[in-house]
């Protein structure tokens, strides 16, 4: 039987596990574009149940266990694989009502019970993902409940059966074979059930002060990961085809070593994969090259990330709100990020701003004070992203009034939400009015290629200028701004009159002025066109189309 102390350290060591493999998880997203990535969203959910894990002694119950993981993981979680694995885990807070321990027949109905939750929350649930690896991983529970009393085999079925699924979720999903990637969120289930079935075996639990570098930080604070101390500013990487009569790759080591720190240069009988940290990468190359032709390269600027992760952690610090007494009949909670955005949002009547977005989602809770903080007896929320709306919509189940969850997938589509409000109807004609607004808003977005990627048949090098329209790869390029007018180009039609175009923080007023006299120019009277400062991070231009 597993008892609550057991069952408590098998969801901490889950919890730091993932934390630990969140980066290695995140890699695994095919879509190029910058976004909440899965390993960062789980990590971070799975760390709201730490916290609270962590206070509760050896004589517990797995009944208090998962009741208390559930609770803090439906109000921690993050984006929509967050969210899908808050409600896995809300099956055993489900299955082992009152009970002192767990066998192999109460697991397995904690995992029966999580995914009929998971895919009742889902709208058009998706085979090949998360959802597929946990419904396969479940039927093998069941198969075996009845025969096999061995909690630690019990579990090692479990994952086997789950490990197995997820290599043939690319046969399921094409768009996964097409990148050579399994499931991003199935990896980081197995992640955490893996490190569950340590503790089950009697394994220790992990320290929950290492990060994925094995320095000291902490998995409970976001802006730990950007803590560390960074002593040179490019991270160069390449690989050298060995040219034949090569010297000794000690003495390419030791080269590295006069000119940076984190130095690897490790080699086989064909090639030498070099990595050093420098404020000289020309110098790094240039010795390279004395040892073969090179491959791979590959320079970041880490300073610049840094500050980039920085301002994005400071952004998802807890927010603030004051709880309020309903006093008007509606009101508005909108997610948004950026100083324009923001004053845009409060001027079109939403009472409170939720700082997230786009690689920044907000937590459950975070979304549900807002609401809370809403002077209203009914609250309309705008998640605006479509990976928030899933947060949003657990927030309903915990929330003292009546609240409505709006389908808004972007900023524009909020913002014609709100324009088609009318104070002077009633709720459920209201709800329809701007459900439907949002249904005639084209939104495109330029932003930029996280990482390499072979992605809808174009081959996409990490930095390259994306155009999305409405959502779907339009548009590449190397200049934002004729990014932007090609993308523009193709969202417009005969139907179309108005275009808002939204610049964001790394775009300057004086190329933004540029773009919209361009624009305004071929445009001549057929459009009304409106350039607004939006101030939003990742997206350089936010363009509606009505």
């Amino acid at each position: 039987m597993i008892s609550g102390r057991i069952l408590r350290d098998a969801f901490i060591s889950g919890a730091v596990t993932i934390a630990e493999n969140k980066r290695a998880v995140d890699e695994l997203n095919v879509y190029p574009v910058p976004d909440g990535d899965t390993g960062t969203n789980m990590s971070m959910t799975m760390a709201n149940a730490l916290r609270e894990l962590q206070f509760i002694d050896d004589n517990c119950t797995v009944s208090q266990v998962a009741d208390e993981t559930a609770s803090a993981l439906l109000r921690g979680a993050r984006g929509n694989s967050g969210v899908i694995l808050s409600l896995l885990f809300r099956g055993f807070s489900k299955a082992l009502k009152g009970k002192n321990d767990a066998s192999c027949k109460d697991l397995a109905d904690a995992l029966k019970q999580g995914v009929a939750g998971a895919y009742k929350a889902v709208m058009n649930p998706t085979e090949g993902t998360i959802l597929t690896v946990a419904r396969v991983a479940s039927e093998r529970a069941a198969e075996i409940s009845a025969v096999e009393e061995n909690e630690v085999n019990f579990w090692a079925e479990v994952c086997a059966a789950a490990e197995d699924t997820l290599e043939k979720t690319p046969e399921m999903l094409p768009v996964l074979k097409k990148a050579g990637v399994v499931d991003a969120g199935g990896k980081g289930l197995i992640i955490i059930w893996r490190a569950m079935l340590a503790i089950f075996n009697g394994g220790e639990v992990p320290s929950a002060n290492k990060n994925e570098s094995g320095k000291s930080g902490s998995v409970q604070t976001v802006v730990g990961d950007f803590d560390e101390e960074i002593n040179f500013t490019y991270c160069t990487e390449y690989i050298v085809n060995k040219a034949p009569g090569c010297p000794d790759v000690s003495r390419l080591r030791a080269f590295l070593e006069t000119i940076g720190d984190c130095v690897v240069a490790v080699e086989d009988d064909d090639i030498i994969k070099v990595h050093v940290h420098t404020d000289h990468p020309g110098k790094a190359i240039e010795e390279g090259i004395l040892f073969g032709s090179l491959v791979n390269l590959k320079i970041d600027n880490m300073r610049h990330q840094h500050e980039n992760k920085a301002k994005e952690a400071a952004a998802m610090k807890v927010q603030k709100f004051t709880p309020a007494v309903p006093e008007k009949p509606i009101g508005f909670v909108a997610v948004a990020s950026g100083n324009g955005l923001e004053e845009m949002f409060r001027n079109l009547g939403v009472d409170n701003i939720v700082t997230g977005g786009q690689t920044m989602n907000p937590s459950t809770d975070d979304i549900l004070q807002a609401i809370l903080a809403t002077p209203a007896e009914t609250v309309f929320v705008l998640p605006n992203n479509k990976n928030i709306i899933m947060a949003a919509e657990q927030a309903v189940k915990l929330a003292d009034r009546r609240v409505c969850v709006l389908q808004t997938k972007t900023i524009p589509q909020g913002m014609t939400a709100l324009l088609n409000f009318d104070p002077d109807v009633d709720y459920e004609t209201n709800r329809m009015n701007m459900s439907k607004a949002i249904e005639g808003v084209s939104t495109g977005l330029i932003t930029f290629a996280a990482r390499d990627s072979d992605f809808d048949g174009k081959d996409i090098k990490k930095g390259t200028i994306l155009g999305l329209e409405n959502g779907k790869l339009a548009v590449t390029d190397r200049d934002v701004t004729k990014a932007a007018y090609k993308l523009l180009k193709r969202m417009v039609n005969g139907n179309s009159s108005f275009i808002t175009i939204i610049y964001g923080a790394d775009v300057s007023d004086e190329s933004a002025e540029e773009f919209y006299n361009t624009v305004s120019s071929k445009a001549g009277d057929k459009f009304d066109v409106t350039l607004v400062n939006g101030g939003q991070p990742v997206y350089y231009y936010i363009i509606s189309v009505e």
